[in-house]
């Protein structure tokens, strides 16, 4: 089975599908629902409150390294990471390192089991010190919603599962080649990681967007995730501005299956390319 792939360098980016969870429009603030549904159909997508969940897999440089962790069946959701990474020819106990954007649950969900034990025993866990800060911060946890209690226990179940093998950083180079983005506003410790090789970049956004048609044509839409809306509109259009500057190959957790793209701007507007196998 392929599965969409990019090069850099000396690295290979796969994109692997942990499936799709459901998000209403109504989630969105700064825009319409109905203008939002507009969006979705204009851009041929039939199921508008899907979205898609990428994870992404990185060899190179001696190294195989997993970008996020997907759901792991979390409220249904997902749930395909392991399948599809057997599918991909990556057994569990390759993968040497864990790159987190995020500790949201859609991200995290698939590095425990169901039993609760980590899911790749042989991995190092590396994210931004902010993220680990917040979702261990009992202060946190107790003004909470009773929705967002669940997302503490499911990263602090990861955490702690992973605590032998937990590095975290404030920005900089995480791994040879492989450097840090703190984007925050989704989360406060929310990070992108730019991969550069051979005078050759891409840079992995994380969750700049969760409905990308939408988004990329009105960044200053946000969603009932966004732990700062206005911070993520803020990084989002400063994101845009610079990857469309830049032609920077981007890829990102819920960019669709096909994994990759460019945003092109026109006329103050931005748009949504994606790339194919390079």
């Amino acid at each position: 089975m392929n599965f969409p792939s990019q090069r850099v360098g000396d690295f290979t980016i796969t994109a692997i599908s942990d499936g799709y969870l459901a998000a209403s429009l109504d989630f969105l603030s700064n825009i319409d629902p109905s203008e939002a549904a507009r969006i979705q159909s204009d851009a041929g997508q039939k199921e508008p409150d899907a979205v898609h969940i990428n994870c992404y897999v990185v060899r190179g440089a001696g190294r195989t390294v997993l970008i996020d962790g997907g759901a792991g069946g979390f409220k249904q959701w997902g749930g395909l990471l392991r399948s599809n990474l057997s599918l991909a020819g990556v057994e569990p106990s390759e993968i040497d390192t864990i790159l987190l954007t995020h500790a949201h649950p859609d991200h995290v969900g698939g590095l425990v089991d169901a039993a609760g034990q980590i899911a790749f025993p042989n991995a190092e866990l590396v994210t931004h010190r902010r993220e680990v800060e917040f979702w261990q911060d009992d202060g946190n946890l107790s003004r909470a919603s009773e929705r967002a209690r669940n997302n503490f226990l499911i990263a602090r179940q990861v955490f702690d599962g992973y605590r032998d093998k937990l590095r975290t950083f404030d920005e900089g180079e995480v791994l040879p080649g492989i450097s840090a983005m703190p984007l925050p506003g989704h989360t406060d410790g929310h990070t992108g990681y730019l991969l550069e090789s051979r005078d050759r970049g891409l840079l992995v956004w994380g969750d700049i967007v969760h409905f990308p048609h939408i988004q990329i044509e009105r960044p200053d839409v946000s969603i009932a995730f966004d732990q700062d809306p206005a911070s993520a509109a803020n990084t989002r259009s400063r994101l845009l501005d610079m990857v469309s500057s830049e032609g920077l190959v981007i890829a990102g957790m819920h960019l669709g299956e096909l994994g990759f793209a460019r945003i092109k701007r026109t006329s103050a507007r931005y748009g949504l390319l994606y790339e194919t196998v390079s």
